[in-house]
């Protein structure tokens, strides 16, 4: 590769973990206002993700006040995101999630992914445990 692609390549965010449409994300941007700097959270479903490498973007749909719907684009090499966190998967059989526009209510709700946790095993007790 060439050192000029090379230069506008860049290494994947330890702070992105991986994400998938349905994912109900909070995303940390940090905001300028003025010589102030604070760091925004925004929270809301993942509808769309596009682009590779450094030109990875993703959409994210929340519901305001009054039940307006707001939509964010956010770039994964900004350097301005502080962090992505995932609160809960979803199970989506789409990449893109544009139907959720016409969505109101309960009907805009996603089915969420369950896992099931392996139990932890029981430690054995120490066999000179209590004797002396």
């Amino acid at each position: 590769m060439s050192s000029l692609m090379q230069a506008f390549t860049s290494e994947p965010d330890p702070n992105i973990p991986r994400l998938r449409p349905g994912d109900t994300v909070r995303v940390h941007n940090r905001i300028v206002e003025g010589d102030r700097e604070r760091v925004q959270v925004f929270q809301g479903v993942l509808m769309r993700m596009s682009g590779k490498g450094s030109n990875a973007r993703i959409t994210v749909r929340r519901i305001a006040a009054h039940g307006v719907g707001v939509e964010r684009t956010f770039f994964l090499a900004s350097p301005r995101l502080e962090k992505i966190e995932v609160v809960r998967h979803a199970h989506v059989r789409r990449k893109q999630l544009y139907y959720l526009r016409q969505r109101r209510g309960k009907a805009a709700r996603l089915r969420a992914k369950r896992y099931v946790r392996p139990e932890p095993e029981e430690a054995a007790p120490a066999e000179n445990e209590g004797e002396e």
